[in-house]
């Protein structure tokens, strides 16, 4: 995966054999996301780079993630649960997603036509970073570390896998991960299990 954020920009995310081709969709929708780039950084976001998509952080707080899809392409929202949706505009990643928490797009222009809600909405996440506020955390069996759930809620791919595994494998990922001090090496052994998620195995398993 990439690590420098313009790389995402000229040649895609690096999780595919698409990546640096005219075929890979970060290429096919680069309007659309460059716009949506100039929209976060005009906001007064952070970015930087994570799971090889543009991150918008704010503080030291994941806020935004810019994902492209072969069918779309997105710009998805951390703490949800907190956020408004009075244009009911914003869908569900998945059926495990307990939130509405992204912006879908099928077209380029369909960004410049929702320039104001999307500002709008840029701006209530900002204004909820800044007074400290976090969306409740659900009661679960398994307490995921931050940074796990920040990586399913930006990867549908991998948040399907996931909650497809037994509940013993998922505990073998959140413990493995919890067991790490730093969050920086949290991210990257996210990174490394991914293919293991994908094929249904546990942490521990080869």
């Amino acid at each position: 995966m990439i690590t420098d954020v313009e790389d995402f920009f000229t040649k895609g995310c690096g999780r595919c054999k698409r990546f640096d081709t005219p075929d890979c969709s970060a290429n096919i929708w680069n309007k659309g996301l460059r716009t949506l780039r100039q929209l976060c950084l005009a906001a007064g976001f952070e970015e930087t780079v994570k799971w090889g998509h543009p991150c918008y952080m704010r503080g030291q707080r994941n806020m935004v993630i810019i994902g492209a899809f072969r069918g779309d392409f997105r710009l998805t929202f951390f703490n949800a649960a907190l956020m408004k949706d009075p244009q009911s505009v914003r869908e569900k990643q998945g059926p495990n997603t307990q939130n509405p928490n992204m912006l879908r797009f099928i077209s380029d222009a369909q960004v410049d036509e929702m320039t104001p809600i999307i500002s709008a909405y840029l701006a209530e996440a900002i204004s909820y970073a800044d007074a400290g506020m976090k969306a409740p955390k659900s009661q679960t069996e398994i307490e995921m570390p931050e940074e796990l759930i920040d990586a399913l809620d930006s990867d549908p791919e991998l948040a399907e896998a996931f909650h497809a595994l037994t509940p013993g494998r998922q505990k073998s990922y959140a413990f493995n991960l919890n067991g790490a001090k730093q969050s920086a090496t949290r991210v990257t052994r996210i990174a490394k299990f991914r293919d293991k998620i994908i094929a249904g195995k546990g942490a521990l398993e080869r």
